[in-house]
């Protein structure tokens, strides 16, 4: 299934505007020693959710499920989804949209391209190429 992809400022716009949500696919060791973006400017709040399970990196067989039980059983117009560099949240983006068109849903879900870190620069290191913490859209610490 096809997944749409925006940049992480074009995602943090329409969040901030829309009737959408934000969920970061990452793991539990990513959130708390890396941070998470922050949208509580916009009165929201991050999903977090384990597309791959640390530490084996099994796939979450429940990541569906869990997610529609966070949303509360109303799907947003949109979701968006985000990891580190924008892989594991396309496969997620692209599970979660097949699950929900086959059930009859409809919602939009689309992955958040270069992810929270982005690509490693020259010297190796995420977050100062591109990414949403390089973009300098709202973060914390956990």
């Amino acid at each position: 299934m096809s997944v749409d992809q925006q940049t992480p400022s074009q995602a943090y716009a329409a969040i901030r505007e829309g009737d959408a949500v934000l969920v970061d696919v990452r793991t539990r060791p990513e959130w708390a020693f890396v941070g998470v973006p922050d949208l509580s400017d916009a009165g929201k709040a991050v999903l977090t959710i384990e597309w791959r399970r640390f530490p084996d990196m099994s796939v979450n067989d429940g990541f569906v499920a869990e997610l529609t039980r966070q949303l509360g059983g109303k799907l947003p117009s949109a979701i968006y989804f985000i990891c580190r560099s924008g892989a594991r949240s396309h496969d997620a983006a692209a599970t979660a949209a097949a699950s929900y068109a086959a059930a009859g849903l409809t919602t939009t879900c689309i992955n958040v391209a270069e992810g929270f870190e982005g690509d490693l620069d020259p010297e190796g290191h995420r977050g100062r190429t591109n990414g949403w913490k390089a973009r300098e859209l709202p973060w914390q610490q956990n």
